[in-house]
């Protein structure tokens, strides 16, 4: 919404300098110090050939004040100015007026696509804690992508081959631990107790061997599991039939949760589904000589590329994850000839991606390479346990059931909640999404139970509490939304503090985009949900006189319909009572 305003700042001095407009605008910020205005324009960075000071006292005092510039002095090399604060005003709620949920996007990625791949589970494996960051991460990325006019593709790359699958199927099957019931009930814990205990059996079976050589077992169970991998790598049906049972069943389960988190996704792919993909790389690597014999496996040398050797082939000619990851980045661009492709991983893949990228560059596929980006985020502390990490579930489960304790202790708010089982899922959710954002994405974090519950401070209850609370405004004061109020009765600094925020959320959607950092976006929510706090206990709307009243309405409308959006790009879905 400031817009208008830099661009008459812009207008005058390029006419006043001869310096181009974008130059201009690309030197306008907020001041130091509040008080000294609404903008500033650093005129070194202008690089005109005299005195800078001079050159800021001279411009500034041929610029003209109008219905936008209020004042306009000068201090050393700066310009500094003060903005029409009705007219921002004016400006501001009109727009929130017209566009409601809209307010705030933009078409600065129009005709542009964009893929991004986040969460990758191993399917017949619970989420888990280390799950979390990247998937919340990724929803909120396809959110900002999305509100800035590109359009997504959210793909879910799952682990859903290998030997592994193998063993699994072995301890269902020919082991009988497997239970059709239990598999339909809950099928990814069934599937992860089958795993768990024919691992087990496995393990102890070639401890046995080792203990005693003579009473080892002409096929072993791992043995066993190759074979059936090899009937799925050969295409047996019936094999092929129980994987595609547990690999359906997982997504079916992950969606449960995914839907919890308020994630979806446009597809869900796989390691299963590169095979082909996989097979030309390597095709495309021997025919392009970047192949290597190192101990019997097959390499690319990237040392003066720093980047190590990396294993493309084992010596059992089988392939590995970076070898797929390399057919399925070609076989992607060829299916949706995307603009980017945005690999959402932590901090410790980023060797893996950054040989990833290396090799497609040197297959001559450059292009691609430079189309493709990893986004980072660090490590989640304090959700691993003695028994191992701990399932999204049980904290998801943990939080709801904390919050539902909470909001009973208020019987009187808690019997107006339609679903509070609901309510307390989507506040719990909140809790643990805020937390995660309260720092930037590349630093690790420690997580905290009991931090996450609060409804005050900056947390995700509080901003949720917010946004209930504008809501209960409305629906009390029965008052009507309309645009044609009397703006002068906002005059209260609290009001136009509001007002100044809610006109900051434009910028805050684009750098959403450019930066795909939740932590900025985070952080404004707060800043806002302080500002209305504030003018709460000043801006009375039920006792207040109609056309004050009215006014008020409007102004606290809009900071409600900001925040929402606001909180939506964040993945979270606002709440009208709590």
């Amino acid at each position: 919404m400031f817009e208008l305003f830099k661009e008459e700042i812009a207008r005058q001095i390029s006419a006043l300098s001869g310096v181009q407009t974008d130059k201009v605008l690309e030197a306008i910020a907020p001041p130091r110090l509040a008080e000294h205005g609404d903008f500033a324009v650093a005129i070194p960075r202008l690089r005109l050939p005299t005195n800078p000071a001079a050159n800021a006292t001279d411009i500034a005092g041929r610029m003209q004040t109008n219905d936008l510039l209020t004042a306009i002095s000068c201090q050393g090399p700066f310009i500094n100015i003060f903005i029409n604060k009705q007219r921002l005003m004016q400006l501001t709620l009109k727009q929130v007026f017209e566009t409601r949920e809209t307010f705030g996007q933009n078409k600065s990625g129009e005709g542009k696509k964009v893929v991004v791949e986040y969460s990758s589970p191993n399917i017949a494996r619970p989420l888990h804690a280390g799950h979390l960051r990247g998937t919340i991460i990724g929803n909120f990325v396809v959110h900002a992508l999305k509100a800035n006019g590109y359009e997504t593709i959210s793909m879910n790359y799952l682990g859903d081959w290998g030997k592994q699958y193998g063993l699994l199927a072995v301890g269902y099957q020919e082991l009988g631990l497997g239970d059709d019931a239990k598999l339909e009930a809950d099928p990814i814990q069934h599937l992860y107790d089958v795993y768990t205990k024919v691992n087990a059996a496995a393990t102890a079976e070639l401890k046995e061997a080792w203990a005693s050589p003579k009473a080892a077992k002409s096929k072993t169970i791992h043995d066993r599991a190759r074979e059936y991998f090899k009937r799925m790598e050969d295409g047996d049906a019936e094999a092929l039939k129980l994987w595609k049972r547990f690999r359906d069943l997982s997504i079916e389960r992950y969606k449960d949760t995914y839907s919890r988190l308020g994630v979806n996704f446009d597809v869900y792919s796989g390691v299963s589904q590169v095979k082909e993909a996989t097979s030309r790389a390597v095709e495309m690597l021997v025919e392009q000589n970047l192949l290597e014999e190192s101990d019997d496996a097959k390499i690319v040398n990237l040392e003066k590329y720093k980047l190590g050797r990396a294993v493309i082939v084992r010596k059992d000619d089988s392939p590995l994850y970076l070898t797929r990851d390399i057919g399925a980045a070609m076989a992607r661009y060829e299916e949706f000839q995307f603009d980017k492709m945005i690999y959402i991983a932590d901090s410790q893949c980023g060797w893996h991606l950054a040989q990833l990228f290396k090799i497609l560059e040197l297959l001559g596929k450059g292009d691609l390479s430079k189309r493709c980006q990893h986004i980072s985020y660090g490590i989640v502390k304090g959700t691993v346990t003695r028994r191992g990490a701990i399932f999204l579930d049980e904290i998801l489960n943990e939080t709801r059931d904390s919050m539902q304790s909470l909001m009973r202790e208020n019987p009187e708010t808690y019997a107006q909640i339609e679903h509070p089982n609901r309510v307390a899922d989507i506040i719990g959710m909140s809790a643990v999404i805020i937390q995660d954002f309260g720092v930037r994405r590349t630093k690790d974090y420690a997580f905290d139970w009991r931090r996450n519950l609060s409804f005050e401070g900056d947390t995700g209850p509080y901003l949720q509490y917010t946004h209930a609370r504008l809501c209960s405004i409305e629906r009390r004061s029965g008052l009507p939304i309309k645009l044609d109020v009397d703006l002068s009765l906002l005059s209260e600094p609290c009001a136009i503090e509001i007002v100044e925020c809610i006109a900051q959320y434009p910028d805050q959607v684009r750098q959403a985009a450019e930066t795909l950092e939740p932590v900025n976006l985070s952080s404004y929510c707060f800043r806002l949900c302080r500002a209305i706090s504030s003018a709460l206990n000043v801006l009375n709307v039920m006792y207040a006189d109609p056309d004050v009243a009215q006014a008020r309405m409007l102004l606290f409308w809009a900071a409600r319909v900001t925040l929402g959006n606001a909180l939506r790009i964040l993945g979270l879905q606002p709440l009208e009572r709590v």
